[in-house]
């Protein structure tokens, strides 16, 4: 099947929203022209789209900048591995909870109120991060940190979509990959060369933030608020009968892809340590923005090909992409490593893409919010479950290279256990257009 081009459909986990082509955009408020007199005049259009993604590429920095910290963080109070996965996994799930919760309550308050709301909270969370002074302060800034990017993910994919569909998704699938690269290699850079790294890459963050929140209030609001924002929060999520073929093939490829990327950003730097032998911080960060960064490209450069090729290529080269960093570590080669995992990289961008472009185009206009839900759950819960597993393998188990090599086994086997499914429906996609010929 050849997935709708992103005017047709937009779907992507940084929205929240899926919405076609035929659904009118709100009109912007009349209250809110675009100048005034004696007013700065309102951002709109490109400047406001590009707003809105640089706040993708901020909170996505700030969700990976506590990475290469956590071995400061480990030295300093003297915690363990399982706890290190699991401030990261509460990161995860307060994320699925805000966008399960929250992430349409800008349809009803209106985008600027609920971003400016959350970039507060973004600011309180980078607040508790500078005076933390144990784990309990930690896993407070990070449900925080969670609950506000949730949040407002789900205000800028709906504020990008209000705005301008088409160039909103070329600026929107890139933008989570680049802050969660950029995140992690700019605070390991500041561990590297900086003073107080602790402090240091929460101020930057913070003065970013606060910058952008002036560009929000400058923002020309896109909707008119309207009420049942309180009947907003419940929870919707579906699972279509019609659907449950396409859904059974792309979520073990959204669990694996998510699963992967949690393990790079709990335990990606002590892995590198454990394969290198250095403490170099930069090394450790940079598999995490490898990982990232390639899945970037790979959503880029896939963007036009059909949701059956986006799928397969996720699923050939995240397998690949495993079995070559496991690889790696058996024969301790550095180089090897970081290949597998530009493989690996690809796999996640490609895979995620895939899944969701698989799926959600084949549901119903009143029942893609439910779909897409049920695929966050799925992802969520596999960015963060896993990771504390593999933190009480490391302590418990057979310590950090043995747990590297069963996670990463069993990546590959969910990722091979979608094959199949994949090829089915290719074959049934194949029939069906051979009997209308």
């Amino acid at each position: 099947m050849t997935a709708p081009a992103p005017a047709t459909l937009t779907s992507d986990m940084t929205t929240g929203r899926a919405a076609a082509a035929a659904v009118p955009a709100p009109a912007p408020d009349p209250a809110e022209p675009a100048t005034r007199a004696g007013h700065l005049p309102r951002l709109s259009g490109m400047p406001a789209i590009v707003l809105l993604a640089s706040l993708i590429v901020a909170l996505l920095a700030a969700s990976s900048a506590p990475t290469p910290l956590y071995a400061i963080y480990q030295a300093r109070w003297g915690f363990s591995p399982i706890t290190t996965t699991v401030v990261f996994g509460v990161y995860a799930l307060a994320v699925l909870v805000a966008l399960l919760t929250l992430g349409k309550l800008s349809d009803h308050l209106g985008r600027r109120p609920v971003l400016l709301a959350a970039i507060a909270v973004q600011v309180v969370a980078l607040l508790v991060f500078t005076t933390a002074d144990g784990v309990p302060a930690l896993l407070t800034a990070r449900v925080i940190q969670g609950l506000s990017t949730g949040a407002a993910l789900g205000a800028i994919g709906a504020g990008m979509l209000d705005i301008d569909r088409a160039p909103s998704t070329l600026a929107n699938a890139p933008s989570p990959g680049m802050g969660t690269a950029t995140g992690a290699l700019i605070s390991a850079l500041a561990v590297r060369f900086l003073p107080a790294p602790t402090h240091l890459i929460y101020f930057v963050l913070l003065g970013v933030f606060v910058l952008q929140a002036l560009g929000v209030v400058l923002m020309r609001e896109t909707v008119t608020p309207k009420p049942g924002a309180l009947a907003s929060i419940a929870p919707e999520i579906k699972l279509p009968r019609a659907l449950r073929g396409p859904i059974l093939t792309a979520v073990p490829v959204l669990f694996a892809v998510w699963s992967l990327a949690g393990l790079y950003g709990a335990l990606g730097p002590a892995l590198v340590r454990a394969l290198t032998g250095s403490s170099e911080v930069v090394l450790g960060a940079v598999s995490l923005t490898v990982l990232a960064g390639t899945a970037v490209v790979a959503v880029y450069g896939l963007r036009k090909a059909s949701a059956h090729t986006v799928m397969l290529t996720g699923i050939l080269t995240l397998a690949g992409g495993v079995a070559l960093t496991l690889l790696a570590l058996d024969v301790r080669s550095t180089i090897l490593f970081f290949i597998g995992t530009a493989l690996s990289g690809v796999g996640f961008g490609s895979g995620f893409q895939g899944g969701i472009r698989t799926v959600v185009p084949r549901a119903a206009a009143h029942e893609r919010a439910g779909v897409l839900s049920l695929l966050y759950v799925v992802s969520y819960l596999g960015m963060g479950l896993p990771a504390v597993v593999a933190g009480v393998l490391v302590v418990r188990g057979g310590g950090l290279i043995d747990t590297a090599y069963e996670y990463g086994a069993a990546v590959i086997v969910l990722a091979a256990i979608a094959l199949p499914g994949l090829l089915r429906s290719r074959r049934a996609a194949s029939t069906a257009a051979a009997a209308t010929v």
